[in-house]
């Protein structure tokens, strides 16, 4: 995983992380990235300072909380991921087959949820399938 620092044509100043730096050009191709403040879609890379790992840095990592806007996105990423997870069905592995007979009509529209590779999520937005990633919740690590 990468941070980085962006901003968007208002000015305003955010950070995201992403798989490598392939994955954020994809994303900001796509339009998928806006800025949290003001909803603009025009986001670009902001100047970054290198990030040298020291102890006192490890340790306000492993504390951090973040912000009340950070804290208030996370809570309603998880909330829509709960949602989805009790109303979609689970597909798991044949989540790539299932998106595409709902996207060309081959099978009812339907709630679905699954896993794919990074690949098959590459190939089935390159096919103007509509997905997107559920975020990892507490409780799918215990």
């Amino acid at each position: 995983m990468i941070k980085f620092s962006l901003k968007c044509d208002n000015g305003h100043g955010f950070e995201a992380w992403f798989r490598d730096s392939g994955d954020y050009e994809t994303q900001n191709k796509r339009g998928f990235l806006e800025c949290p403040t003001c909803g603009s879609g025009h986001v670009s890379k902001a100047l970054m300072a290198p990030n040298v790992a020291t102890a006192r840095k490890r340790e306000e990592v492993a504390v951090a909380t973040g912000n009340a806007v950070q804290r208030e996105v996370v809570a309603k990423l998880q909330a829509m991921a709960r949602e989805v997870r009790k109303s979609g069905e689970d597909v798991g592995a044949r989540f790539p087959e299932e998106a595409r007979k709902i996207h060309y009509g081959e099978a009812d529209a339907r709630g679905i949820y699954g896993k794919a590779s990074p690949e098959e999520v590459t190939e089935l937005l390159d096919e103007g399938v509509e997905i997107m990633p559920l975020p990892d919740l507490p409780e799918d690590m215990n």
